[in-house]
């Protein structure tokens, strides 16, 4: 898990960006040290639960292992996973994410909404290391 990316549990899942106070403008992944927008002289930067549904803006498979810091046995077959941008409904900002597990981008379409939800990203005996993945909304599996 990368601290202060998102919080909560089932409904109240959200991804976590930061807002600036002079200009408005949402980060995702959160800025803690100064404003991005090349405008803006800069103000206080607020942490923000971003919303929790978007539309598809584009999806692509992954056909490689991915590098660190997922996790992959490269003695077990790979599966390619769908990586979906997502625009978010509030902020019109995208956001990058896996579909859960089962999705692919045969069950996909540009347009589509999606929800936020919790993920696994690996784990052992004594961890879980937790993620974010985009769910199609009126799936609960």
């Amino acid at each position: 898990m990368v601290a202060g990316w998102f919080a909560g549990d089932g409904n109240d899942f959200r991804l976590l960006g930061t807002r600036c106070s002079a200009c408005a403008s949402v980060f995702f992944p959160r800025e803690d040290t100064h404003c991005r927008n090349p405008g803006c002289t800069g103000g206080e930067l607020v942490e923000v639960a971003l919303s929790r549904r978007g539309h598809v803006w584009s999806y692509t498979d992954s056909r490689y292992r991915p590098p660190s810091p997922y996790v992959t046995d490269p003695e077990l077959s790979w599966e390619p996973r769908a990586l979906i941008a997502v625009q978010l409904a509030a902020e019109r900002i995208v956001v990058l994410g896996q579909s859960v597990p089962g999705f692919t981008v045969a069950d996909l379409t540009v347009g589509m909404e999606v929800e936020v939800v919790p993920g696994v990203l690996n784990e052992d005996a004594e961890t879980t290391w937790t993620t974010w993945h985009w769910r199609p909304t009126g799936v609960t599996a």
